[in-house]
């Protein structure tokens, strides 16, 4: 077993409130989300209250897609925590933050991941850089955030 974390962080020109709403809505992440387009026939599946605390998302979709779920455990104007549970291609449970910041005209947003790898996760962990692979969509993804809040 081996713990990780990984950390990206970017500045919006948007209301902070405006992007803590993009994020807390499990149907809005089509708009940003990095994983999102990697399969157009994605089966998405919506549960609990529209935002916020309890609401939950699930996916199923091709190899790259896989599958899992994600529920929203705390939500505040500064901090949305999410637990995701990937069940495809590798069962692993991982916690995710956004950290939302009110800052100079906008808002500093850490969006990060963190978990221990065990089993298949470690295997591959040691073979690909996972910091550097799951680094990329979160920047990917917080590019898009910021994009689609300061439009």
């Amino acid at each position: 077993m081996s713990a990780f974390e990984i950390v990206r962080r970017t500045h919006i020109d948007a209301d902070p409130g405006h992007v803590h709403d993009l994020v807390n809505d499990f149907r809005r992440w089509r708009g940003w989300s990095p994983w999102e387009d990697v399969d157009p026939g994605l089966q998405r599946d919506y549960d609990g209250p529209q935002a916020g605390v309890g609401s939950a998302y699930s996916w199923s979709g091709n190899r790259k897609a896989g599958a899992g779920s994600m529920v929203i455990t705390e939500s505040s104007p500064e901090r949305i925590g999410i637990e995701i549970n990937f069940l495809k291609p590798f069962k692993a449970t991982n916690q995710v933050a956004f950290d939302i910041v009110p800052a100079s005209a906008g808002a500093d947003v850490a969006w990060s991941m963190n978990g221990e790898q065990t089993g298949m996760a470690a295997l591959f962990a040691r073979l690909v850089n996972v910091e550097r692979l799951v680094g990329k969509d979160l920047e990917k993804g917080l590019a898009r955030l910021k994009e689609l809040a300061e439009s």
